[in-house]
């Protein structure tokens, strides 16, 4: 062989060396955490090939209820038995008597098992029992775990593996698959609820899977008293599971019900339709919160007309309307003759709120911007405030809804006689709406809308609290609240209003109907936005409910038996 030759195939394994050397620096020294560009931590991997492993707790805050309950998880008695046990003896006879099944059975189900599995819940006895007998493999433990289905899924939210998104947050955590919030509460109170480590049983197995150091299983997790935290909510479950079971009841597939503590400006119950479907979030419409969303809300706009109409002393007691016309001039569908203010919010007449929006927006373009805004029914109501080193944190994100999308359109008698009776531009979420009719049962105090009181250490001690906000800058004068308190209740006593079926619930109630065009059509008929938004009880306001019906025909989806349930619901827990 030449000289030439022998420096090329030396040269060629020199750098064949050095590029296996490079590459093996590369896995073992540089891109151990993040190799490749699906950023893959080979630590966690290799762990993951010598083990099998049983997730006890993903190490993740939870959410509480109002009364410090589990509301975002379960927590059960579980047996997790191995696979190794079918190489060994142990009394199967022993477990299956606690277990009241055949021996058969529980062997059939470890001979099938390639992994750690969980075989089913125990009672606390029959945990205890299985304790005594002390059996490697068989381990009875309480897990937690997310179902399926839970109560108040939109507003608490979704979780999900995004290693891209979880880079960008959070760029000093190395765990790859940490789920993190996408949704909902999870999203907003993330930083908070990030697990350190998660809890798990794990057992060293060979390349075949058969035991490595023996059958002892390892308890791996946090052993610290104050963490994972917890945020506690201002949800009642009770309530909650209620509300949810009614909106099955009356087949609502587009829509849901809020309701608001209105002394506290808290949620206590949100209900949205369609359902969450937690195998698959975002299929379809479930992960999205409609009561957070901004919708057409049709007369339940004329809440806010009748208020700014009163504050700039626009209306009085003399003034009548023609309602037997409608908005244009042209006579209506429903002949409804001369009525006062009162008469014409009760009865719903169109006529006299577009005039007044009219009269309004002479005075001043801004003006019904500038009373829904006051009212609560947009802009931000969520509490909003530095929580440790996070400045201007806010509870929940909810659409701030608008009146009017183009500002020409503010000075257009056509467009602002449409804004006056809740169409044209006009969107506002029915949280919006609860918050709104909470300021006037509150003589005009607006507050900013909680939806959690604390952030909470594990051991249940407060490491946060949430304050009451009140928004004084917002707010109407009592006189005004005072005046729109009775145009609501109105709408119930008059035996011609649109809210007179709620006369004989047990509660006296206070609100507004509305039913909205979408301007949509289905099967050559047009579709509506069908609301009942109240306050009750009318003399010691107490609750906030609104409840809608979304993208209904005309004929269908009336929200009126849908509120008086919900009405009678609240009354029945309260006895």
């Amino acid at each position: 062989m030449s000289k030439k030759r022998v420096v090329f195939l030396s040269i060629s394994i020199l750098l064949g060396l050095g590029l296996l050397l490079g590459r093996l620096m590369q896995i073992q020294l540089f891109q151990t955490e993040h190799f490749s560009k699906h950023e893959v931590n080979l630590y966690e991997e290799s762990v993951k090939q010598r083990t099998q492993q049983v997730l006890i707790d993903d190490g993740r805050g939870l959410f509480l209820d109002s009364k410090g309950k589990p509301l975002s998880h379960r927590e059960e008695m579980v047996l997790v038995l191995f696979p190794f046990l079918k190489g060994i003896e142990w009394d199967e006879k022993g477990v299956a008597e606690i277990l009241q099944v055949s021996p058969y059975q529980l062997t059939a189900k470890i001979t099938e098992a390639k992994s750690p599995f969980i075989y089913g819940e125990l009672t606390e006895l029959q945990a205890n029992k299985i304790n005594e007998l002390n059996i490697p493999g068989v381990i009875p433990l309480k897990r937690t775990w997310i179902p399926d289905s839970l109560p108040a899924a939109q507003i608490i939210g979704v979780i999900g593996e995004n290693n891209g998104e979880l880079k960008d947050r959070y760029p000093d955590k190395n765990m790859s698959d940490l789920k993190i919030g996408i949704t909902g509460l999870q999203a907003q109170f993330d930083e908070f609820l990030l697990p350190d480590t998660p809890t798990k049983l794990i057992f060293h197995v060979d390349a075949i899977g058969n035991p490595l150091f023996g059958v002892d299983v390892k308890y791996t997790g946090e052993n610290n008293p104050y963490y994972p935290l917890n945020v506690k909510t201002t949800i009642n479950r009770t309530l909650q599971e209620k509300m949810e079971a009614i909106l099955e009841e009356h087949q609502v597939e587009n829509g849901g019900a809020i309701l608001l503590d209105i002394e506290l400006g808290a949620i206590i119950a949100n209900a949205s339709r369609p359902a969450l479907n937690g195998q698959r979030p975002f299929d379809d419409k479930g992960a999205i919160n409609q009561m957070f969303e901004a919708h057409i809300p049709g007369s339940v706009f004329k809440t806010v007309v009748a208020t700014a109409a009163i504050e700039e002393r626009l209306i009085s007691n003399s003034d009548h309307f023609n309602c037997d016309l409608d908005i244009r001039g042209n006579i209506a569908s429903r002949s409804l003759g001369e009525l006062n203010l009162e008469d014409s919010f009760a009865r719903s007449c169109n006529r006299t709120f577009a005039e007044l929006a009219n009269k309004i927006q002479d005075k001043d373009p801004h003006l019904l911007q500038n009373y829904a805004e006051k009212l609560g029914l947009i802009g931000s109501q969520s509490w909003e405030g530095d929580v440790f080193y996070l400045q201007d944190f806010k509870q929940f994100n909810a659409s701030t809804g608008r009146i009017f999308l183009q500002e020409d359109n503010q000075v257009d008698h056509n467009f602002i006689s449409q804004t006056g009776i809740g169409q044209h531009e006009v969107r506002v979420s029915p949280l919006g709406v609860a918050n709104m009719l909470a300021t006037i049962a509150r003589g005009g105090q607006g507050k900013a809308i909680r939806v959690a009181t604390e952030i909470q250490y594990a051991d249940g001690s407060t490491m946060f609290e949430f304050p009451e906000q009140d928004k004084r800058k917002q707010s109407i004068s009592t006189a005004a609240a005072q005046k729109m308190q009775q145009l609501l209740r109105r709408v119930v006593t008059d035996p011609e209003g649109t809210g007179a079926y709620f006369q004989t619930l047990p509660y006296e109630v206070a609100g507004k109907s509305g039913t909205a065009q979408t301007g949509i059509e289905s099967e050559g008929q047009q579709l509506y936005n069908k609301w009942f938004a109240g306050y009750f009880p009318f003399e010691s306001p107490k609750y906030s409910l609104v409840t809608v019906n979304l993208g209904v025909k005309e004929d269908d989806g009336s929200v009126t038996n849908l509120f008086a349930d919900l009405v009678e619901m609240v009354h029945e827990e309260e006895q």
